[in-house]
Parts: C-alpha cells; sequence; structure tokens
C-alpha cells in the first residue's frame, strides 16, 4: 500500500513539475510587456539606504547636513536616503473545484486564468524589486526571482476552499484576489472583511468563463454542480436566461458595493478575453498604492 502511494504521489509530481513551466513562461511573457511607470521608482523618504544630496534650504533638520560632502564645497548639502515602502504583495487564486470549469466558449478554465493572472502581477511586482508572497502558503514574502517558481509550486499543489483564510499580513499590504466569487455575498464578507480590517488594501477579480455569463444553453440541460451533488435538470434552458442575468447582476452589484466600503476595488475578467487589459488595471491601481 505504501508503494502504491509513493507511485501515485511521484506520478503527480510529475504532472506538475510539466504544468509549471508553461504557466511560468506565460506569466513572464504577459508582465514583460506591461511597463512599470511609477510602480516601485525611488524616491526621497524615510529609510538607511542612500539615494542622494541636494542642497540645503530652510527648515531642513541639521541633523540631515553631510558634513563630509559640505567640506569639499561651496555648498552646503542634505544626504537623502530612499524612500522604502512597507508594501508587501500578496496573491490569491482560487482552489475550488468550482474553477476547473471551461466551457466551448473559452479555451482555459478559471483556474489557469486566475493563477496566470496571480502570476503576471506577482512577476510586476518582483522585477520592481518588491516583496511578494501567496496568501495561505508557508514560504515567507520574498523578493528574489525565485519566489515566483515557489508560488507557482504552491498553485499547483494545494486545495481547499474557494474563498481566502485570514491570515497576519504587514500593515499596508496590497492583495490581488483571483476566483469566480459565487459564494453568498456574507461568506465572502466574513473573509476579506478582517483583511481589510488589518490595514490590507485589496483587489477583488471575478475570474468567469463566458457561458456564466451568457448561458448559452437550449432545451433539455441538466446542470450540475462542479464542487457539490446539486444538479437541476430543465427542458427550456433557454428561458432561465434572463431570470439568471438578474441574479449575476444583483450578486456582482452586492460584490462591488462590498468592495467600495471596504475601500478595496472589484474587476470582472473573462477567460475568453486576453488578460492584458486587467494586468494594466491592477498595475495601476499598485502603483498608486506603492506611491502613499
Amino acid at each position: 500500500m505504501a508503494d502504491a502511494e509513493v507511485l501515485l504521489l511521484s506520478d503527480r509530481a510529475a504532472h506538475q513539475a510539466e504544468a509549471l513551466p508553461p504557466l511560468l513562461v506565460e506569466a513572464e511573457r504577459i508582465a514583460a510587456t506591461v511597463m512599470l511607470g511609477e510602480h516601485g521608482r525611488k524616491r526621497a523618504g524615510p529609510g538607511e539606504s542612500f539615494w542622494q544630496y541636494r542642497p540645503y534650504s530652510f527648515g531642513d533638520s541639521t541633523q540631515r547636513i553631510d558634513w563630509h560632502k559640505s567640506a569639499r564645497s561651496d555648498r552646503i548639502f542634505i544626504r537623502e536616503n530612499e524612500w522604502e515602502a512597507a508594501n508587501t504583495l500578496w496573491v490569491w487564486a482560487s482552489p475550488s473545484q468550482s474553477m476547473d470549469f471551461r466551457s466551448h466558449l473559452s479555451t482555459v478554465t478559471k483556474r489557469e486564468r486566475a493563477e496566470l493572472l496571480a502570476l503576471a502581477i506577482a512577476s510586476l511586482a518582483l522585477r520592481a524589486q518588491e516583496r511578494v508572497g501567496a496568501l495561505g502558503s508557508p514560504q515567507a514574502p520574498d523578493h528574489s526571482r525565485a519566489q515566483l517558481v515557489k508560488i507557482a509550486q504552491w498553485f499547483l499543489k494545494r486545495e481547499g476552499a474557494g474563498l481566502p483564510g485570514f491570515a497576519r499580513m504587514p500593515r499596508f499590504s496590497s492583495a490581488v484576489m483571483a476566483g469566480d466569487f459565487f459564494e453568498t455575498t456574507q461568506e465572502i464578507a466574513q473573509a476579506i472583511t478582517p483583511i481589510a480590517a488589518a490595514g490590507v488594501k485589496g483587489h477583488l477579480v471575478q475570474v468567469v468563463d463566458p457561458a456564466e455569463e451568457t448561458l448559452p444553453y437550449a432545451g433539455r440541460i441538466e446542470f450540475h454542480e462542479m464542487a457539490g451533488p446539486l444538479k437541476f435538470l430543465s427542458s427550456r434552458a433557454e428561458t432561465l436566461r434572463e431570470a439568471y442575468a438578474a441574479k449575476l447582476a444583483a450578486h456582482r452589484a452586492a460584490l462591488s458595493d462590498l468592495c467600495r466600503r471596504l475601500g478595496w476595488s472589484f474587476t470582472i475578467h473573462r477567460t475568453d478575453q486576453p488578460p492584458m487589459r486587467l494586468l494594466l488595471t491592477l498595475h495601476a491601481l499598485l502603483s498608486g498604492e506603492a506611491a502613499r
């Protein structure tokens, strides 16, 4: 029995190793096309690393005068250190079974797209020399390029609920969470409100298959719950479309309102759309936070 389990684990590890490189290559390719802009650039402020000298001006503290530099000139110079933002980016992609859904209208599953988005935005942050961590991972945040591989490996091996669990994160951290978020608004609020209360600025990305938005089915169709035993048989699926669209719109309105009250952003992404536009949006939002 033990030998069989070892063989099974070895086989799963081999499949994971095969999936890892393409995922990382695609994430890096997408990240390389997004300009870093102001995100991660140096600027003056409190810190320990030297940035630049500038002439003394009225109101500057005399403790900031660099006397060695000033002695070699007829002017008095202030030593400015690099501003060190206490910003860590946390990424999360839902491991829920519902994320494995892919209709005939898309070429990728929701899970593949969510993980790609998380890795790509993590790659952008790492290129800006910021610390990145995976929410729920035992690995500490890091700013080395090897961190991206660790996050990808964590995504491939983990299983769990469709909502993130609370974890202690430094104040002024940022979090990008990608999932379908089809849980009730109350359940989502219970999951993310403690994170927001801890001072974390969050960005919820609802990743959906185009069929989940348009319900392009007609005739006799039986719907099955991917993560549970529920099923529903409809003799005329097309008659459900209007009520379904209204229900989805109401759910999204509630999520948008929740995020607004928490000071978070809420974005919708379909798997039949290229990820570039969403990454540009997230990058702009994170750039603004880094400039606080």
